[in-house]
């Protein structure tokens, strides 16, 4: 099997090893593709790894050697999974890989929210503390999570492990979601979506990105948020209308967002949220802990091995 690896550098930046999957497939490797090299990478190409760059409709017919598309992430809406089907592609993807990590990441954008450690840390190295005449000093008002009510939107395999450590920290936690889950790890309560965000201190969103979701974030819910709120997003970028979220934050609608994903990655200049106040921003990594890698590509080896030998495994479409 000849498998073409589009951007490999975002599964693998040089600490972990492609040899597994060499051993299985005969292997071309890029770093990175730009959209308009695609067609002609895949041109021979039996199978495809791609953790961004997207297979369109458009490739999948240029293509007619391609049976296999492998995606390195859970989320697969950058497949054309309709041409797929039509063409008799597979098309695969690794759920569950980056659960605690994406958890851990939570609770790290919470926690820097509640107590600036960055923001004090800098505040002593810059001298803050030794010209002081107290014991101690802060900066910002430091917020306990303790008895706060986490409301958790989307309560699969992340959501619950966000549950968890909130409620290990004391944290009442309120679900909302599609189905009536029958989770038992610890205590919580179901809500209507509008009821949460109406009664939740913090707010964490885990749902899935689709037609119905897109925008769910918008100005009439986050009017309706306590102004001490904070929003948490590690989910998908278009969950939120930006423009109405850095509205918030800068109207004092909301006190905090804490984000991982935004719409377009990497950000326009221009995206409202950039300049927005107490509106902390990472780039993309709640899944990116070694760990979760080295979990993605030993899954990802064992998608590839699993169709070669016509036993496919994690089919999405």
């Amino acid at each position: 099997m000849h498998l073409v690896i589009l951007d490999g550098y975002t599964l693998n930046p040089g600490d972990l090893s492609w040899d597994a999957l060499g051993k299985i497939a005969q292997i071309t490797y890029h770093d990175r593709t730009p959209k308009d090299q695609i067609a002609a990478r895949l041109a021979e190409a039996d199978g495809v790894l791609t953790n961004k760059v997207p297979i369109s409709a458009e490739v999948i017919a240029a293509c007619p050697k391609l049976k296999y598309i492998g995606v390195t992430a859970s989320g697969y809406n950058i497949i054309d999974l309709e041409a797929a089907k039509k063409h008799g592609v597979v098309v695969t993807n690794v759920p569950g890989y980056s659960t605690q990590s994406v958890a851990q990441t939570v609770f790290a954008l919470l926690l820097e929210i509640t107590h600036h450690v960055g923001a004090h840390s800098e505040a002593v190295h810059r001298g803050d503390w030794a010209g002081c005449a107290d014991f101690s000093f802060s900066k910002f008002p430091l917020i306990e999570l303790a008895e706060l009510k986490l409301g958790i939107v989307g309560f699969g395999a992340t959501g619950q492990a966000v549950g968890r450590i909130g409620h290990a920290l004391g944290m009442e936690a309120l679900v909302a979601s599609r189905s009536k889950p029958t989770f038992d790890g610890f205590p919580y309560r179901l809500a209507e979506m509008a009821d949460l965000f109406r009664e939740a201190d913090v707010i964490s969103l885990h749902c899935p990105l689709t037609p119905a979701t897109k925008g769910l974030v918008s100005w009439p819910l986050l009017q309706t948020m306590k102004r001490s709120a904070i929003l948490i997003n590690t989910a998908r970028g278009p969950l939120l209308n930006e423009a109405d979220v850095a509205r918030a934050l800068s109207e004092g609608v909301i006190a905090y967002a804490g984000l991982d994903v935004l719409s377009a990655e990497p950000p326009p200049a221009d995206n409202p949220l950039l300049s927005a106040p107490n509106c902390f921003i990472l780039p993309h990594v709640a899944w990116a802990s070694f760990a979760a890698r080295k979990r993605l590509m030993h899954e990802t080896v064992e998608n590839v091995r699993a169709f070669i030998e016509h036993k496919p495994r994690n089919v999405v479409g």
